[in-house]
């Protein structure tokens, strides 16, 4: 069965009469057209913007006081934004940044002051305003010492503390103003000081941005940027094909980076952050509630096989419960080896000797179908009958929030430092249902004392011996099965020169900056 899903593909033969066909050439123009795997917009206000798509928008709208280098996910690179200067006192717990002055915010809303910076950060930090509140737990104050410096008290040491306050996830600033003024509304009506502002949505078509004229770091080059809704991946590839879109979300599939590799005036960006695809268990539900059940959904995962089915360019297989370019990240940690039969034998030793049938919600968003579908395989190797409920995305994410599903198969990457993942998906404080709610989806605690030591230690060599024995403790009490991690994958036209060189993006989608143009 697994053989026969690898040789048909994710989207065997959606080019074959196209493959080789040119992209039409372009005069130069000043407006972006992309193709997105998403239905519609969820939510652009950034502290709730967990969709790959939304967190791909919220980049272009909003900064943060300090940013990732264009094209980098690599923390030590964090560069200025919002803030042109920032020292800490000897002990690291106290910060203050010192703001560029003149910089506006879109919409005519002003300029960005102090008192913006602090109620973002104010915001971040509350779970009824922000779903990355938990990444804020060790910070104390923060205060505008006048309209152009903020000073953050932490209670303790944390890790790349500089990666809170860049532009991600709670770390983006928006208009005090604007969001006072607008409430629920700013959701899908967003303000911030980055190169692009939001125009229009038209609900399940498109998105359109305008170049935000008064951007600090000049005008942009693009006038107008188009983020059209293609939840079909053979519609995106045949939009492109075509000509009317100059860029698309890819598939981490073998068979679509052949094609789309051979396409005249095609390129293909294959960038970093790699996501980790867990197959969360949750531990307090039956039959996941028996850790034998839950040994045998372990050796019944073979990582290799996504990376077989997707192709090496962009997949490796999971080696832990923490993506593998995480700091502290150990493949050490005592993974389960592929066994069917290992899986059969605990089954029987659980009372389920005739095999054992599950449920799953399945979202249909492409990869996630795909690996779903793979996993169905396995568990059949293995004696275990998964039976797909498929359902649209968005409605996906709002069920797997309400423990309706007891495993739950999620790609993510974060911030990439290990404390922020295992935080998010392995705290008890993360649990679902729990007040700061997050995606611990298996209910874990075992480790959280090993998470909370490793947040406030101070000695690096202690501290990553933590963060390994909190993976190696996950591990062993099969919170969550790694199946692989999935680089991204975009297509575009080589006249579209991103601006930069796009090996990594936080966002999990191209920045679009005041650089971004065509070269003819």
């Amino acid at each position: 069965m697994i053989t026969k899903l690898m040789r048909t593909g994710l989207a065997a033969g959606l080019l074959a009469a196209t493959a080789l066909t040119a992209v039409p050439a372009l005069a130069q123009q000043t407006t972006l057209t992309l193709g997105a795997d998403a239905a519609d917009i969820g939510s652009l206000d950034p502290h709730f913007a967990s969709s790959t798509s939304d967190r791909t928008l919220a980049a272009w709208i909003f900064g943060g006081l300090v940013r990732f280098q264009p094209g980098s996910t690599d923390p030590a690179g964090i560069e200025p934004d919002l803030a042109e200067s920032w020292e800490s006192t000897d002990d690291k717990l106290e910060w203050t940044f010192h703001l560029r002055q003149g910089v506006q915010w879109q919409g005519g809303y002003g300029e960005v002051t102090a008192d913006d910076v602090v109620f973002s950060i104010e915001k971040a930090m509350n779970p009824d305003t922000s779903a990355f509140s938990g990444d804020y737990a060790a910070v104390d104050s923060v205060e505008a010492v006048d309209p152009y410096t903020v000073k953050v008290t932490l209670k303790n040491q944390i890790p790349s503390v500089l990666g809170i306050f860049a532009n991600y996830a709670g770390g983006f600033i928006v208009s005090k103003a604007a969001f006072e003024e607008r409430g629920e509304s700013f959701a899908r009506n967003p303000i911030g000081f980055g190169p692009f502002e939001l125009d229009n949505v038209e609900p399940g078509v498109s998105a359109t941005f305008k170049a935000h004229a008064d951007y600090f770091r000049g005008a942009p080059q693009l006038e107008t940027v188009v983020y059209r809704f293609l939840t079909s991946s053979s519609a995106r590839d045949l939009a492109f094909v075509s000509g009317e879109i100059d860029a698309s979300k890819g598939l981490a599939d073998k068979q679509w980076l052949a094609r789309s590799s051979a396409i005249e005036g095609a390129a293909v960006d294959i960038f970093d952050p790699a996501e980790l695809s867990l197959l969360n268990i949750n531990v307090t539900q039956a039959p996941f509630d028996d850790i034998k059940v839950r040994q045998a959904v372990a050796h019944a995962v073979n990582p290799d096989i996504f990376v077989q089915y997707r192709g090496p360019e962009f997949t490796r297989p999971g080696k832990s419960v923490i993506p593998s370019n995480n700091l502290g990240f150990s493949e050490d940690v005592g993974m389960y080896e592929y066994d069917p039969e290992a899986s059969k034998a605990l089954l029987e030793e659980a009372g389920y000797g005739d095999g054992l049938t599950v449920k799953m919600l399945a979202s249909q968003l492409n990869s996630l179908e795909s690996n779903a579908l793979l996993l169905q395989s396995l568990f059949e190797e293995a004696g275990i009958t998964l039976e797909l409920e498929p359902v649209e995305h968005a409605t996906w994410h709002q069920m797997i929030r309400q423990d309706l599903s007891p495993l739950v198969q999620y790609g993510a990457a974060r911030f990439p430092v290990a404390d922020v993942y295992l935080t998010q998906f392995f705290h008890s404080g993360s649990a679902i249902g729990a007040p700061g709610q997050v995606t611990n989806f298996s209910h874990c605690s075992v480790a959280d004392e090993q998470i909370e030591a490793a947040r406030v230690e101070t000695d690096p060599v202690k501290q990553l011996a933590l963060w390994k024995e909190a993976q190696e403790l996950i591990v062993k009490e099969v919170c969550a099965v790694p199946m692989a991690e999935v680089a991204q994958v975009w297509v575009r036209k080589a006249a579209l020169d991103w601006g930069y060189e796009l090996k990594g993006a936080m966002s999990l989608g191209p920045v679009v900056t005041e650089a971004t143009h065509f070269t003819e």
